[in-house]
């Protein structure tokens, strides 16, 4: 999978958008590509290149934990809190389900939430 090839696959979820805070150009081989929610501006895959392709996903902590101990390709994240964010090998051995699997629930996990009063209205 190429780097744009994954940038497209996160741009495929709702109001999502790709940042560059970063660096001054998205060409330079050394951007580091932020995908966030329009609603909240919230991360959910930091995209960059360090010798090969890599991608940071935000995870809930056990399953951060048991995607380590399954998969070589899945570590603790580089520059995040390692309890809740994992550094994914994308050309590795990793079946390309469980990356997708990954990149839906870092999307779910940062998602906008909606207004108390908003989710008092839907309850009724």
């Amino acid at each position: 999978m190429t780097r744009r090839e994954l940038i497209n696959h996160c741009l495929g979820f709702a109001d999502a958008y790709e940042d560059y805070p970063f660096n001054d150009s998205p060409d330079d081989p050394d951007a580091m590509t932020v995908m966030r929610h329009r609603g909240n501006k919230k991360s959910f895959a930091f995209i960059f290149e360090r010798g090969e392709l890599l991608v940071n996903l935000k995870c809930e902590p056990l399953t951060a934990e048991f995607l380590r101990e399954q998969y070589p390709e899945v570590t603790p994240a580089y520059h995040m809190n390692k309890r809740h964010w994992n550094t994914v090998r994308i050309n590795g051995d990793l079946p390309e389900d469980v990356l997708f699997g990954m990149i839906e629930d870092s999307w779910l996990l940062t998602r906008p939430k909606l207004a108390a009063k908003k989710r008092g209205e839907d309850d009724r």
